[in-house]
């Protein structure tokens, strides 16, 4: 089965200062509309066709990650995502014996999901 995009999430303290950081350095545009603050919400870039980064400020980050800390700054922290059933993925990763951090519901960008696999390595499904 193949999964597309997969989304590379990383956590962010300014969401106006990584955008203008990204779209200088990596040469990247931003996609999706605009906030109130001028920078597309969610704030993501196509690194390629079957790739996106996206940044989340860190109370964002925190509430898909739960009760872990998120890495400090030099430290790395990802929550891997990936769009899909999430029904049938959250229901798959219990099965096999992966902890389940957030059941499955809607959230103002979409029917979304995360768990944890037996490493501790968080996955984000969305549809």
């Amino acid at each position: 089965m193949a999964y597309a995009p997969v989304v590379v999430s990383l956590p962010i303290a300014d969401r106006r200062a990584s955008h203008a950081f990204y779209a200088e350095v990596l040469q990247l545009q931003a996609f999706g509309a605009p906030a109130d603050d001028g920078v597309p919400e969610p704030l993501q870039f196509a690194l390629n066709d079957g790739v996106h980064l996206m940044l989340i400020p860190r109370g964002g980050f925190g509430w898909v990650i739960g009760d872990r800390d998120a890495a400090a700054r030099g430290q790395v922290e990802t929550v891997l995502s990936l769009t899909g059933d999430v029904d049938a993925v959250i229901e798959r990763a219990r099965r096999a014996g992966g902890e389940i951090v957030t059941e499955p519901a809607r959230q103002p960008w979409g029917y979304t999901g995360t768990f944890a696999d037996r490493d501790g390595h968080l996955w984000m499904v969305t549809a």
